[in-house]
């Protein structure tokens, strides 16, 4: 996503009355305090190491990943990807079985003008420290043509890739090949619609829940086995830029991420625990909530002037992505 989009919101939402957090929410939430991370685009919770949270930047950053430590907010270890292309407008980070991580160069802002896009693969380190590691590319290619996209999940149990394209009517689900291929083509095939313009997505650790964010809002959906059902709303934090979600590693929490320096990681409980065992419905998912297009706006978002300012950021984003085209 382009930066003058991120000045657009802040410029917006320093205008706006402050909604804080409820106590409820807890303290997982963090700063990203690395001044090398400016465009946060996309965030996955390390399973093989607790509290630390893997992301990267949008664009002309280079091949790399961060590690976070959310007790912190430091950097503690920085991987440079090698055996891959020049990396266009990555967007989206998941981690598969076997603690195996994946990056979506999935990214396309003028709408679809790339033929190809491409996902990398590498194992995530045992040890954090800055290191070079090879990673493996995959050429990605849809069959409805090309699109621009933000969001990926790499299923957990079957390691099986899937992508939600971005559009501002909502939407699809598309799913990859049983095995990526890194000799030929994957095709992804749309298999659900999604009722969202969507920046990124996440899959619950037991791979029954999809979230799905925007700007705005989110949607909660039952997995289904790529059927999804929508259960409701979510409860999303209004960010600068709102571009990353991910559940955290026991799946109790949901994570929301935006771009911009010293950006801020912001926690709500995840609907249904995210899967796990014994936990309580929560962060704001609504039953039975309409359905239809639009950001799926949730409980978090109730001051009238943070309302408007929502509205007014989204007409700007439309109105400029338009004149883009």
């Amino acid at each position: 996503m382009r930066r003058p989009f991120a000045l657009l919101a802040a410029a917006l939402l320093m205008s706006a009355p402050a909604v804080p957090a409820s106590a409820a929410d807890g303290d997982e939430g963090f700063t990203v305090k690395d001044p090398r991370i400016t465009e946060s685009s996309g965030l996955a919770a390390s399973r093989l190491h607790p509290g630390v949270y893997w992301t990267h930047n949008d664009s002309d950053d280079g091949p790399y990943l961060y590690a976070v430590d959310s007790a912190t907010g430091e950097t503690v270890a920085r991987l440079t990807l090698t055996g891959i292309g020049s990396p266009r407008d990555v967007e989206a980070v998941s981690i598969g079985p076997g603690n195996r991580i994946f990056v979506g160069d999935i990214g396309d802002n003028l709408g679809g003008t790339w033929p190809y896009v491409w996902i990398y693969e590498l194992p995530e380190p045992k040890e954090l420290k800055d290191a070079t590691v090879r990673a493996t590319q995959y050429v990605v290619k849809y069959s409805d043509g090309a699109r621009d996209a933000e969001s990926m999940v790499v299923h957990p149990k079957t390691g099986r890739v899937y992508i939600v394209d971005k559009k501002e009517e909502g939407g699809h689900l598309y799913e990859g090949p049983a095995k990526l291929s890194a000799t030929g083509d994957n095709v992804f095939r749309p298999i659900a619609p999604v009722e969202l313009w969507a920046t990124d997505a996440a899959l619950s650790p037991d791979g029954e829940q999809l979230a799905v964010r925007g700007y705005f809002g989110g949607i909660h959906y039952s997995w289904n086995g790529g059927e999804l059902q929508r259960k409701g709303r979510l409860s999303v934090p209004l960010q600068g830029q709102g571009e990353s979600v991910t559940y955290s590693a026991d799946g109790s929490r949901l994570m929301y991420g935006s771009e911009g320096t010293q950006s801020a990681v912001e926690s709500r409980e995840a609907p249904g625990g995210g899967g796990r065992k014994g936990a309580s419905a929560g962060g704001g998912s609504a039953e039975g909530a309409e359905s239809g297009g639009g950001d799926g706006t949730g409980g978090t978002v109730k001051a009238g002037g943070v309302v408007v300012a929502a509205l007014v950021l989204l007409l700007v984003l439309r109105l400029t992505r338009r004149r883009a085209r």
